[in-house]
């Protein structure tokens, strides 16, 4: 056989157990007929596959009693739970969150930690990020070698190639290089992503699954203390790209409201937590914003709004009106209609929001002509997140396995 014919062969056998694993993750535990149907691989293929997955350890099979307790019982194949684990991390405006999943896609532990409000160093920061990675493994007895990936989300700017931090809300400029912090982890691979792009990622994959027909696109804009937005658009092979474009930080108006990352008129700056606070409470827009606002404090802005109360009816209506007319212009650039899902802590604000999105998106010569998109309300963001981190990592697991 030639180098390139065994390369060939190579690359179809990493695809075909990649396509068998990623069903089992997703749809089992699955009996050989239906991972044949499911993966489109013939039987001869799914044979050979699974009993080469059995011997390394990836899956194993257990037999069923057939219906009625008559027959021979059913073989189902599921994957080894222990065959590998990911770590992923989520770091938000007041917290981090470190959670523990199995080779299954189950979460098997969790640690979450206060985000200290006061002065850290990035140095100080990542020294106990480290210490939290050592402790999580250590609960479940298991050694750094054991995770095959740590995957790292944040608000912000987040080169992927290197997982560094170059802007967030938490540290601004002050960048973070969790690959350098995370040297020596095991031989564990190293992601950070903008969290907007996992939600996206997540949500396309239920609604993908749910609807029972692929997604065209869609975007997801997340309300909070930062606003983020992520974007899936099919590409030119049929595959999602899924991106998270720096929305919250989009000039939107000369207004000269300041905003987190220094520059003034961003839609965050009027559409953040801080910026509803800051507007509600008629304070000048160049006020250094707020660097976190609880959540029950935001439910007395809303509870007044609902009240009639003028100055936070205003709030909330100008925070709307700044992401309707961001939407807008992210309908123009796609040239579709694309669904929009919102995500979040601030959609239980929704009837104060909705006024100002829907007079921003209707300002639009897109939305004249083609008509609004449809509007999805999500509230289970952090479950989104959890779900896109282990997705992401177990796939690239799954298609890197050469059994």
């Amino acid at each position: 056989m030639t180098t390139g014919a065994k390369a060939s062969t190579e690359a179809v056998r990493h695809q075909n157990n990649g396509l068998v694993l990623t069903a089992l993750r997703r749809d089992g535990p699955l009996a050989h007929t239906d991972l044949s149907g499911v993966t489109g691989l013939s039987s001869s293929t799914v044979s050979s596959i699974t009993a080469a997955l059995e011997k390394s350890g990836l899956i194993e099979r257990r037999e069923v009693a057939s219906v009625g307790g008559r027959g021979r019982p059913r073989v189902l194949f599921g994957r080894r739970a222990s065959a590998a684990h990911v770590i992923a991390v989520r770091i938000s405006s007041h917290a981090v969150q470190y959670s523990l999943a199995d080779f299954r896609g189950t979460m098997v532990d969790r640690i979450e930690e206060a985000r200290d409000q006061g002065a850290v160093s990035p140095q100080q920061f990542l020294t106990g990020f480290r210490t939290a990675l050592d402790r999580l493994t250590s609960r479940s007895r298991l050694q750094p070698d054991a995770i095959s990936t740590v995957s790292i989300s944040s608000k912000g700017l987040a080169d992927r190639e290197g997982a560094r931090l170059s802007w967030s809300p938490v540290f601004g400029y002050e960048p973070l290089d969790f690959e350098a912090a995370l040297q020596g982890f095991g031989a564990a691979r190293v992601h950070l992503f903008n969290e907007s792009l996992l939600v996206t990622h997540a949500l396309a994959t239920r609604l993908e699954k749910t609807r029972g027909v692929p997604l065209a696109s869609l975007a997801t804009l997340s309300l909070g203390h930062s606003i983020g937005l992520g974007v899936a658009m099919r590409d030119r092979y049929g595959a999602l790209d899924v991106r998270a474009p720096n929305f919250g930080h989009m000039l939107h108006a000369d207004d000269g409201k300041l905003c987190r990352c220094g520059a003034r008129g961003c839609i965050e700056a009027s559409a953040g937590f801080y910026g509803i606070l800051r507007t509600a409470f008629e304070v000048p827009p160049d006020t250094i914003p707020a660097q976190f606002v609880p959540l029950t404090e935001m439910e007395k802005i809303a509870t007044r709004a609902r009240q009639g109360h003028r100055a936070s009816q205003y709030a909330f209506r100008q925070a709307g009106l700044a992401l309707g007319q961001g939407l807008s212009r992210l309908l123009s650039l796609a040239e579709e209609t694309m669904p929009i899902a919102i995500t979040g802590p601030g959609t239980r604000f929704m009837d104060l929001l909705s006024r100002g999105i829907d007079e921003g998106l209707a300002q639009s010569l897109h939305v004249k002509v083609r008509g609004s998109p449809e509007i999805l309300i999500i509230t289970e963001e952090e479950t989104l997140v959890f779900e896109g981190h282990v997705d992401r990592a177990l796939t690239e697991i799954e298609q890197g396995l050469g059994v």
